[in-house]
């Protein structure tokens, strides 16, 4: 009998245990940077080709380690070894792949230091950042091994006399996994182990400033769960070739991906064309931007307010889809929110994110570094500058400070484009019923938040504050998996809602079956 879900502790590292356990793992992780990670294709490991170097962002002096860089015909190679994995794969017992999930997370869990020891190296995450991505990790390995089996028996339909009635739900083949670097563990993991265990084959191609942890992890999946040749295959690359490639095969059935709106509409447009061969639609799964706002109103907690607007727009340097970039405060409390901002703000510590103490660490590359500081620029003639982040030189690290502009207008380029980056903008409005217009004057629909007691303007928020994640009085990042299943509206993605009840479905097909024979009913 399997136990109820319950989602995975953090680690209280106030606890001298527990500071030793990830100063070692550090130290563990130190001693394994710079080897070549290969790819894996039908349980083969491919070290031909070139391969490239993955360097820290907080000091590029640092190799991570180092990835073959595959071609668009390594990533034919992949899928079909996964089409042909499939044949076999896709009748397996839920019930199987459902314990393979659960394997995996109890080794996710015995290595939980070193993995969140790898994303501080690879991504700079703090400690407590790499710590939660590594536990949201377990939790989707833990919730969807639960949710396979509350579908494996299927749906309840309407019975007739005579007749036996059924529906079930069946794999759809081979899923092109295209994860973000930002939840190199969580995100990337969560979607090829919801395509596993609902019995379809993938190809999994990450980030390329991510693909260690992507490597570890397929390691680990495969050995765990017992995965056949064929059934994950790990490829790494330059992601338009090897993208366009699995997302063009004919064999490909659906794409899961998370990321930019730019790319993720490129590949919505691409998956809708069907190429000679191909026997049906592709399916997409697409969890793309967001501009994310939190609203403040006259009645709120104006200190928890202040807390949660820092926690969400800082956190991992704001690059997180999730991030509260615009601060829209009614005109009442504006001043004095803006100002309990910025002094919590001044107090976070920017730095190297091996040590315990550090806030920030650097943003993830020099493409990233160069666009958040062409938005800082942006900021100061679109508004006005309360605090302008430092920033490292761009050719040891990639460290931006926390930015805040205020008197930012509605419209403009700040308050509009995604910058995912530790950048926000401080809003003014009137009332509550402009600061709701304002939240709602975008092209995304994410994450947001109200901080108000007034229980009418809640309401209001819940109807009317169009974003697939709603928080009220609590910051707007941090969703739990089985608690607040993520995903959002309009250019935010196809608000899949990953860590949902109806994200495994997304994965199948439905089967519906009428039975009449002779003693069947």
């Amino acid at each position: 009998m399997v136990s109820e879900f319950r989602n995975e502790p953090l680690t209280d590292f106030s606890k001298p245990e527990n500071r030793k356990a990830m100063e070692q793992a550090l130290e563990q992780v130190r001693g394994q940077l710079g080897r070549t990670w290969p790819m894996i294709i039908d349980g083969k490991e491919i070290t031909d080709g070139p391969v490239d170097e993955v360097r820290s962002p907080f000091d590029r002096s640092i190799v991570v380690g180092c990835t073959v860089r595959g071609t668009d015909e390594h990533a034919r190679q992949a899928i079909l070894a996964a089409d042909r994995a499939f044949r076999t794969w896709q009748f397996t017992d839920p019930r199987e792949r459902a314990e393979g999930l659960f394997r995996t997370a109890a080794k996710i869990r015995e290595r939980k230091f070193e993995l969140a020891a790898w994303m501080i190296y690879e991504v700079s995450k703090t400690w407590v950042e790499a710590d939660a991505d590594v536990a949201e990790l377990i939790d989707f390995a833990e919730y969807y091994g639960r949710e396979m089996l509350r579908l494996a028996d299927g749906a309840p339909v309407t019975q007739v006399p005579g007749e036996r009635n059924e529906m079930r739900y069946i794999p759809l083949g081979v899923g092109a996994i295209i994860p973000p670097w930002n939840f190199p563990g969580a995100i990337m993991g969560g979607m090829t182990m919801a395509a596993v265990v609902t019995g379809n084959t993938t190809v999994l191609k990450p980030a390329h400033t991510s693909p260690i942890i992507a490597a570890i992890f397929a390691r680990i999946f495969i050995e765990e769960a017992g995965l056949p040749p064929g059934v994950v295959n790990y490829i790494t690359g330059p992601g338009g070739l090897l993208g366009d490639a699995m997302v063009d095969h004919p064999r490909t059935r659906f794409i899961a991906f998370t990321g930019s709106k730019e790319i993720g509409l490129r590949i919505f447009e691409r998956a809708a064309k069907v190429h000679p061969g191909q026997i049906w639609l592709k399916r997409t799964i697409l969890e793309m931007g967001g501009k994310d706002a939190i609203i403040v109103d006259d009645t709120a907690d104006l200190d928890a307010a202040a807390d949660g607007i820092v926690a969400s727009a800082f956190g991992f340097q704001g690059q997180k889809c999730s991030a509260c970039s615009r601060a829209i405060i009614v005109d009442s409390v504006y001043d004095e929110v803006l100002q309990k901002v910025a002094e919590r703000t001044k107090t976070l510590k920017v730095g190297d994110p091996r040590e315990p103490d550090t806030n920030l660490g650097a943003v993830i590359d020099r493409k990233a570094f160069d666009k958040i500081r062409s938005y800082i620029e942006i900021g100061e003639k679109e508004g006005r500058m309360v605090l302008r982040g430092e920033t490292a030189n761009g050719e040891d690290a990639y460290h931006i400070a926390p930015t805040i502009v205020a008197d930012v207008k509605p419209d403009s380029r700040i308050a509009q484009e995604e910058i995912f980056g530790p950048v926000l903008a401080f809003i003014r409005a009137k009332d509550y019923d402009e600061a709701l217009e304002i939240a709602n004057g975008t092209e995304f629909g994410l994450t947001g938040a109200v901080y108000s007691l007034d229980k009418d303007r809640l309401e209001r928020a819940r109807r009317e504050f169009h974003v697939g994640n709603l928080y009220l009085n609590r910051k707007c990042t941090g969703a739990l998996v089985g608690v607040q299943p993520f995903g959002g509206f309009n250019m935010s993605g196809t608000d899949s809602k990953a860590g949902g009840p109806d994200y495994l479905i997304l994965f199948m097909q439905g089967k519906s079956i009428a039975d009449r024979t002779p003693g069947v009913a």
